[in-house]
């Protein structure tokens, strides 16, 4: 039995950008599915449905969608990866000083379980009608194409740039199949990165805008607040 409207699963539910994700979608009729390393298991105050989510655990990720078609009949047309974490290294001048379990702990966050998910998602949009809009929008940085002289970035960039490659290969070999892989990086006006500035609604707006395929936005989908996407070198 096909859902009464779309679904959207929000992988990573932060206060900030999950939030608002979830917030624009609802708006545009999908339903939400929220899932965070706190969830319930019920519907949240606005209505969404809440799971809990281990991020360092990949084959916790396919158990999600599951939950998802049980309890809405039908796999989420739209799934955002928005989970993220960092290790410093124990030495802070010696970027390869960190233990490798931690090391791995946090490249499945970062990638190995997006890409868990970004599996599950085309597996699911397989089973829905061909002219439902199919999007899977990772949040990312800079940092896949720029490296900055700091340890304690050492797996979050890892796994943006690893994330990055298998984003743009997806995008470009599902396109005729109408799949769309986003990795959405929100900048400053003059293309620096935000850093901890990201702006919460912002993201709302725009992943609501490559969910439903406006535009002919590319696979890195760099982004300014009150701009949408901006192209840069």
């Amino acid at each position: 039995m096909a859902a009464a409207s779309p679904i959207a699963l929000i992988l990573g539910s932060g206060p900030r950008v999950g939030a608002s994700i979830a917030k624009s979608l609802a708006a545009k009729g999908y339903q939400i599915v929220v899932t965070s390393r706190h969830g319930t298991g019920a519907k949240t105050p606005e209505g969404y449905l809440s799971l809990k989510a281990d991020f360092s655990k990949p084959d916790s990720i396919p158990p999600l969608f599951d939950t998802v078609k049980s309890e809405l009949q039908a796999s989420p047309s739209v799934v955002v990866y928005n989970a993220a974490t960092a290790t410093p290294p124990p030495k802070a001048d010696s970027v390869l000083s960190l233990p490798l379990d931690e090391y791995n702990s946090d490249l499945n966050v970062n990638s190995t379980s997006a890409y868990v998910a970004a599996q599950q998602a085309a597996l699911g949009w397989e089973t829905l009608p061909s002219d439902t809009k199919k999007s899977f929008i990772y949040t990312g940085n800079i940092l896949n194409i720029s490296i900055l002289p700091v340890p304690t970035l050492l797996t979050l960039g890892v796994g943006k740039a690893a994330s990055a490659y298998w984003l743009g290969l997806s995008d470009a070999t599902y396109a005729a199949k109408g799949f769309r892989f986003f990795y959405a990086d929100e900048r400053n006006a003059d293309g620096t990165p935000v850093g901890n500035n990201i702006d919460g609604p912002a993201h709302g707006k725009f992943y609501a805008q490559l969910a439903s395929h406006e535009q002919d936005i590319p696979w890195h989908a760099t982004f300014v607040k009150d701009k949408g996407y901006v192209e840069f070198k």
